[in-house]
């Protein structure tokens, strides 16, 4: 296996046929149990270019940054992102483990992919003919399978922002350091008045609840989009039956899908009442 250390975005594409590593979490543990023979390794690890963060009215995170930088960087903007990325492995992980090798990998139990499908983002992808923008919802193809075309790599990620009514949850066999049972993102954009909904790790991708999202749309509409919402007993359960209906899950050794659908409605339910306490 041979491994290039690259010094620039331009050394990095220079071999279309090239495996990136930035921080190695997944790449890595496929290469010591025989799943991945590589043959030709870039490390992209030390790119600058790869590493701006900038937030405003669109918020930007690069696609080497680490999700610590992560914590550091979004402080009060996209809390359902900051949520994710502190749910992720141990500190050691998150020190090393990066927004683009979560893209890159494109497993459905990526915890940030739900945050980032819910909050409508857009990949951005570079290669030697130039930068590519592909919004989400047409990145991820399959469990492992994204939109990226050989020879590109996630230069960044890009969305609007969408204000603090957000939140993440995330299911598990344990408290910590875990793959998700299933993981599930909820972004409520009072100023333009939309919902969404993502799940991950109950289904092939990651799903967008549209039921629920129309469900809890109206109930935003009705109680105002500037004030908090408290929906009823009912109205809460409904949103959580839409969304686990929406979820595609299978039995393994992480848990069954009725267990999944479970989780999900459960999850659903807290998410509705997190965000809409925040006007």
């Amino acid at each position: 296996m041979k491994v290039t250390v690259a010094r620039s975005l331009e050394e990095a594409l220079a071999d279309p046929e090239a495996i990136f590593l930035a921080g190695g979490t997944d790449l890595m543990v496929g290469v010591n149990f025989g799943r991945e023979r590589p043959e030709h390794v870039v490390s992209i690890r030390g790119l600058s270019e790869l590493g701006d963060t900038s937030v405003g009215e669109r918020v930007r995170i690069g696609g080497g940054v680490d999700y610590t930088r992560v914590l550091d960087a979004l402080g009060e903007h996209s809390p359902a992102l900051v949520q994710a990325a502190r749910t992720i492995g141990s500190p050691q992980i998150r020190n090393a483990g990066t927004i683009g090798g979560n893209l890159g990998t494109c497993s459905p139990a990526g915890d940030t992919l739900p945050v980032l499908a819910a909050l409508d983002a857009e990949v951005i992808l570079r290669s030697p003919a130039g930068e590519r923008r592909v919004p989400f919802s047409e990145f991820m193809l399959g469990p492992r399978k994204s939109a990226r075309r050989p020879g590109e790599l996630v230069e960044a990620v890009e969305w609007l922002d969408a204000g603090p009514s957000q939140a993440f949850l995330k299911a598990g066999t344990r408290n910590a350091m875990v793959i998700a049972v299933a993981n599930l993102a909820l972004v409520v954009d009072r100023a333009r008045k939309a919902v969404r909904v993502a799940l991950g790790s109950v289904g092939p991708t990651i799903i967008r609840a549209l039921e629920a999202e129309d469900l809890a749309r109206g109930l935003f509409e009705e109680s105002g989009w500037e004030r908090p919402l408290r929906p009823s007993q009912a109205a809460a359960a409904r949103f959580g039956e839409l969304a686990a209906g929406a979820a595609r899950p299978i039995d393994d050794q992480r848990g069954s899908a009725i267990y999944r659908r479970h989780v999900v409605a459960v999850m659903a339910r807290r998410a509705l009442a997190r965000t809409g306490e925040v006007a």
